[in-house]
């Protein structure tokens, strides 16, 4: 197995910062900072170092700085991956697919800005902007985290990725996307329209506000939670009958357990009216999940995870029934 300690660490390093830059992001999104810089990308009220006027500036622009960290953090694993591992290799193919979402997510970024979806704008633009880039962080850090994972496992001969797509382990991650997208919607509402906001001119508000106001208030988020939830456990648990690897069992654990404890968080999420700090909290509870799904899925399919090639076989087919 060929194992690069420090590139492993490095990975995990730049997994761990992109998901810090990330909850940092959405508390841009719920104390509506997010036009703190204006409509100026990437330039800060059209300066490189812009004068702190308000304290929405200095949330935008700490943002914008750490995002640009991360994705030159990035750009660096990219180029240590291409040096260290030969073409083909699982480790180079998840850091070349970590590049590719940085990028995008910093187009998304640029855009939300650019376009002035940010701050109280209440159109559905933004909540469909959001959705994207919520879809877009997730393979960010799924790719980062295979990297990583990849890399401390001496992981050489990548999946197909249709092997990500199809049977249960395809339901399980499209289910999570779609619970995340479902959330990013309810945070939105949340943000846009707090409980004061219960109070408010109903008839005054424009068709795609009172739209997002119905998404705040209506159960969707809540009811996919419960489906995908007990979904999820069910995939994780039935990986338990059908595998003995140790990292497999590990990681099927971690999902049941994020599960529950998010739908905890959730609950209490709902009861206190979305606090901000709590909004962050359940976003990373969210991320978490995702990556022990995403790790759990990787570990499921992947043939230098220590299973016999009749055992592999199985899993594989047991897996892959719709």
């Amino acid at each position: 197995m060929e194992i690069n300690k420090q590139f492993t660490r490095y990975a995990w390093f730049v997994t761990a910062l992109t998901l810090a830059v990330i909850l940092w992001g959405a508390f841009v999104r719920a104390s509506k900072s997010g036009d703190g810089c204006g409509a100026h990308w990437p330039l800060c009220n059209g300066s490189v170092l812009p004068d702190p006027q308000s304290a929405k500036t200095l949330v935008e622009f700490a943002h914008r700085a750490t995002s640009g960290v991360a994705f030159l953090l990035v750009v660096g694993l990219c180029v240590w991956a291409l040096r260290a591992f030969g073409r083909g290799h699982a480790v180079r193919w998840a850091a070349a697919l970590s590049g590719l979402f940085i990028v995008t997510e910093s187009l998304i970024g640029a855009g939300l800005v650019l376009l002035r979806l940010v701050g109280g704008n209440a159109s559905v633009a933004r909540a469909v902007y959001l959705s994207v880039h919520l879809v877009n962080t997730f393979l960010l850090v799924a790719a980062l985290a295979l990297t990583a994972w990849w890399a401390a496992r001496g992981v050489a001969e990548r999946p197909r990725l249709f092997e990500f797509f199809r049977g249960r382990v395809g339901l399980a991650l499209l289910g999570s996307l779609a619970l995340g997208v479902s959330g990013a919607v309810a945070a939105l509402g949340a943000t846009l329209f707090s409980e004061n906001g219960v109070t408010a001119d109903i008839e005054g508000m424009s068709a795609a506000a009172r739209l997002l106001f119905s998404l705040r208030n209506y159960m969707l988020h809540p009811a996919l939670a419960v489906l995908v939830g007990a979904y999820l456990i069910y995939f994780a648990l039935s990986t338990l009958k059908v595998s003995a690897a140790v990292w497999v069992r590990r990681w099927a654990r971690a999902v049941v357990a994020l599960v529950a404890v998010q739908f905890a968080a959730g609950l209490l999420n709902a009861a206190l009216l979305a606090p901000v700090w709590l909004q962050i909290v359940h976003l990373l509870l969210a991320d978490l999940l995702w990556l022990a799904l995403v790790l759990l899925s990787a570990a499921t399919i992947c043939k230098s995870e220590g299973l016999s090639t009749e055992t592999q076989r199985h899993s594989l087919e047991t897996l892959a029934v719709s």
